[in-house]
């Protein structure tokens, strides 16, 4: 297909978009990676934003899910985070069997730290594009994901 044929068919709708997707993801993952302060990987910063922006407890088993992961992929990450003195895990005083997870004040530190380093990159993006545009396209990548979500 030409980069300049117009796109008719929903078939190749569906490719372009998602390769543009894969590529855009692959890409931006790659960048952020880099500008992410020294030690602390991707998954680190994730898991670390979303304890930081929930302000609750979790368990492992909720942030696997939250993050489409597999609880091992999601237990070495929380072993790592633990290890760095990012987050707290603690057992469950009813059922020991279970645990809970969250936010130590040096791993919000870190996440603050990880935030100022990445929003320059992104913040340049975004003027880049334009902000109208950025904005209009949210909630079409957010029913995406929901779509996607809907399969788990």
């Amino acid at each position: 297909m030409s980069p300049h044929r117009p796109l008719d068919r929903v078939e190749d709708i569906a490719i372009t978009l998602f390769g543009e997707l894969f590529m855009a993801d692959q890409l931006a993952r790659n960048r952020l990676s880099k500008a992410l302060p020294r030690g602390m990987e991707l998954s680190h910063f994730s898991v670390l934003n979303h304890l930081s922006r929930t302000q609750e407890e979790r368990t492992p088993a909720q942030l696997a899910r939250a993050f489409h992961v597999t609880r091992g992929a999601m237990t070495n990450t929380l072993s790592r985070l633990e290890w760095a003195g990012h987050i707290h895990i603690r057992p469950d005083w009813d059922d020991a069997r279970r645990k809970f997870v969250s936010i130590s004040p040096a791993g919000r530190m870190a996440r603050d730290a990880a935030v100022q380093a990445i929003v320059p990159m992104l913040a340049d993006a975004v003027n880049a594009i334009g902000m109208d545009r950025i904005r209009a396209v949210i909630p079409v990548l957010r029913d995406l994901r929901t779509r996607f979500g809907d399969g788990d």
